[in-house]
């Protein structure tokens, strides 16, 4: 039961703390898309897609308005279409990311995500035309986003597709330099990717899905921000607790927004994911959350362990507060899209290196990380590969999303704008992973996969 002050509180979060549902996601089963001629398949996903979504984005905006909760992006997530082009005799997809985009632009969503591939194993013919495809498809696509999965615990990690990620990201990077390499942005490579992930660049619906489904992402770094101003001082016991029921209010929150679009869309309701997502405003920081801890800068030494609590806090909050929980849950950290972070780059805090510890206890792994435009392939396959390793050891999902950025040195900055925001140039080794990744294979899965 809600009472005045829950409700107030509630208004209060949402007109000054950048409370909001950061997405409203659909997923659609396209299995049944499936032809041999790709124009037919492209048509049969376009028109199976602005059918099932025709109202999403009304429905969105109506609950925005009666409820006056802020929804700030609506999208659609596909089944990976290396499964759904399969079938097709062709070896480029590239007209299916087309029918894709323009499905998006006609359902007028933010994002459509799902020219994917999970190749953790091993590649069919289709994981590789997939792959060939996605630098031309992102090049010319505007809402498209792709994702490939190289890594799991249960498999290990697919060095050989690392590899070839390496080397799609550079290519990626260089057909979409006009706009700074902004095709990268919406590329995503994962270890233990999940198949109900509401979140771009990452999104696509697993085949473990029903046919369609209504997923929310719930976003709030400003909320908790603001109340860890109210203990100042205070052990991390009550630091903790904090956290967790300013959570469970966020939680509450999204799942009213996602029960509420179920119903109206006649669709069934997936799962809430909670995830602290900051954005370029000042306020909406997950790195301010870190700092209001105690830390001088996000990034000094203490950061990892402030930023574990804080996911652990997050999750045990979000579970309470709904029986359907999924997704990624927990706090991202991009670099580009959080104003906290961006800061901490410039200063010199922030390196990658610290990024990558600070990945080991995050919701997903290094995001939105600009490096210098020359940067090799090899290099960008091996921070793939660290971050793998995190994931796959760990039981947990990791991700990179790394932008090279044409023509860009260290100190240089490329600007996104949106939600996307900015993003310092950051270093790398300079000493060569060639050798490492050029051996292939696959690196074996651990000891803890074996669980049966």
């Amino acid at each position: 039961m809600l009472n005045r002050s829950d409700i107030l509180s509630t208004i209060d979060m949402i007109d000054n703390q950048h409370l909001d549902i950061r997405t409203t996601t659909m997923g659609i089963s396209l299995l049944d898309c499936a032809d041999t001629d790709i124009q037919k398949c492209a048509e049969k996903v376009y028109d199976k897609i602005t059918i099932k979504a025709e109202n999403l984005v009304k429905v969105g905006c109506e609950i925005e308005k009666e409820f006056g909760i802020p929804i700030v992006n609506k999208r659609i997530s596909v089944t990976p279409i290396s499964l759904v082009a399969a079938a097709c005799r062709t070896n480029d997809y590239t007209p299916i990311a087309k029918a894709l985009d323009r499905a998006a632009r006609t359902c007028g969503v933010n994002f459509i995500g799902g020219f994917s591939a999970l190749v953790q194993k091993g590649f069919t013919e289709s994981d590789k035309k997939l792959i060939d495809s996605i630098p031309q498809a992102l090049a010319e696509t505007e809402f498209l986003c792709s994702s490939v999965n190289v890594a799991s615990t249960k498999a290990g990690i697919n060095m050989d597709a690392v590899k070839r990620m390496g080397e799609t990201v550079k290519k990626t990077a260089e057909m979409t330099k006009d706009s700074g390499g902004m095709g990268c942005a919406k590329l995503v490579i994962f270890a233990n990717a999940v198949e109900d992930n509401p979140f771009m660049a990452g999104a696509f619906h697993g085949v473990g899905e029903p046919e369609c489904a209504i997923h929310v992402g719930v976003s709030g770094p400003g909320v908790v921000y603001h109340a860890l101003q109210s203990c100042k001082g205070a052990p991390f016991d009550v630091v903790a607790e904090t956290i967790k029921k300013t959570a469970f209010k966020i939680t509450r929150m999204g799942q009213l927004v996602a029960q509420e679009a179920s119903k109206r869309l006649g669709v069934p309701f997936g799962i809430v994911d909670l995830s602290l997502a900051p954005t370029p405003a000042v306020g909406d920081s997950v790195a301010r959350i870190l700092e209001e801890m105690g830390l001088e800068v996000c990034g000094t030494h203490g950061t990892t362990a402030a930023l574990a609590m804080l996911n652990d806090a997050v999750k045990k909050g979000g579970v309470m507060a709904s029986n359907h929980v999924g997704g990624l849950s927990g706090a991202f950290i991009p670099v580009s899209e959080d104003e906290g972070m961006i800061a901490a780059a410039k200063s010199g805090a922030l390196c990658l290196d610290k990024l990558e510890a600070m990945t080991c206890v995050c919701s997903v792994g290094l995001d939105m990380i600009a490096v210098p435009g020359d940067t090799p392939a090899e290099t960008i396959a091996a921070i793939i590969a660290d971050e793998a390793a995190i994931g796959v050891i760990n039981t947990k999902t990791t991700a990179v999303r790394i932008i090279p950025a044409p023509g860009k040195s260290v100190g240089d900055e490329i600007e996104f704008g949106g939600l996307l925001g900015s993003a310092p140039v950051m270093p790398v080794h300079r000493f060569s992973s060639k050798a490492f990744i050029d051996r292939g294979g696959r690196i074996p899965a651990p000891m803890n996969s074996l669980k049966n």
